[in-house]
């Protein structure tokens, strides 16, 4: 490509040979008065945003919004542009698209579809000082994220995006929504939704906490279906589902999730969600071990992605009861 081999006679296939920064026009030796010209009333191209532009006159497709978003974004500062040489190809720089778009790249249903979006949300380091403007909303963040790839975009991992999303929301349904499809469909952690919504100071809202709560009893929902289906799949004995353990005398030890009450083997799920109302509280793990039980804690994340080595871990835990000193009688109750 040199100076005078215009760019909207070449195959416009991809959406990156369709919409280019003005870096990138100038690296394919384009001036900037030509893409002025080209973008006067009636002319090839047009401006999208500043310092982008869309090599068509019709209206932006959604992938070319996106697009045009991280390129705006992505930009190096000002005083860069002018000193360091310019490089074809696309330059997103640390943006990551976030919010309800990211979201919707990531799959969620309870979002309208990208192609129903207007505005795009865009996160870049709080140090940028770069505007919102047209259809892109600038979003900062005080700490690096790595960005995940879909459908080849950058995009926020999907605890941040639901913040994001979240910060902009006043509807309590809509974030009930939001969080339990995150849940539920596996998109993530309770835990790891709640550290990044606090870290945005959303957790003052009170729609937000209403909403938390629900997404944390979701989550141990979800963890103890993942614990039946382990001990199932595994052939584990089955156990004893959610009770609670008393000394003889009817002191309260503790409930817990699963016991095989033969070799003295407590679960516990480790969550910060709330037990059903009445059960008691998580069992003491020091106490019972003194008496001869012996406690598996298992985290929610490890049981969606490692089921296969708490199995073992149960299994290694009865094995062990064989070699030991016979358990002090514990009363089982039903929840």
């Amino acid at each position: 490509m040199n100076r005078n081999t215009p760019l909207s006679a070449h195959p416009l296939h991809d959406v990156r040979h369709r919409v280019r920064s003005a870096t990138q026009l100038r690296a394919a030796g384009v001036s900037a008065a030509r893409t002025a010209a080209a973008c006067l009333p009636g002319g090839p191209w047009q401006q999208l945003l500043p310092g982008v532009f869309l090599l068509h006159p019709h209206p932006p497709t959604t992938r070319e919004r996106v697009h045009g978003a991280l390129l705006y974004a992505g930009r190096p500062p000002v005083p860069a542009r002018r000193t360091a040489p310019a490089r074809p190809g696309p330059e997103y720089g640390e943006a990551m698209v976030t919010g309800p778009a990211a979201l919707a790249l990531h799959g969620f249903t309870s979002v309208p579809p990208l192609d129903a979006r207007h505005r795009i949300d865009v996160l870049v380091p709080r140090t940028r000082r770069l505007r919102s403007t047209g259809f892109v909303q600038v979003v900062r963040a005080s700490v690096p994220y790595r960005p995940e790839t879909r459908l080849g975009t950058p995009v926020a991992p999907v605890e941040r995006a639901l913040a994001d999303a979240v910060a902009s929301l006043t509807d309590a349904s809509a974030v009930r929504r939001l969080l339990t499809e995150s849940v539920r469909a596996g998109y993530c952690e309770p835990a790891s939704v709640v550290r990044e919504l606090s870290a945005a100071k959303l957790l003052g809202r009170p729609h937000v906490v209403d909403a938390v709560e629900e997404l944390l009893a979701e989550g141990r929902a979800v963890a103890e279906g993942r614990l039946y289906a382990m001990v199932r799949r595994h052939g584990l004995p089955e156990p004893l589902w959610n009770v609670d353990l008393c000394l003889p005398g009817g002191a309260l030890l503790g409930g817990v999730d699963a016991y095989w009450p033969e070799r003295a083997v407590a679960l516990e799920i480790v969550t910060r969600s709330p037990r059903p109302a009445g059960a008691a509280g998580p069992a003491d793990r020091e106490h019972l071990e003194r008496l001869g039980v012996t406690v598996v804690r298992v985290t929610p994340a490890k049981l969606r992605g490692a089921t296969a080595q708490q199995a073992v871990a149960v299994r290694t835990a009865m094995s062990a009861a064989e070699d030991r000193e016979p358990a002090v009688p514990v009363v089982v109750l039903p929840r």
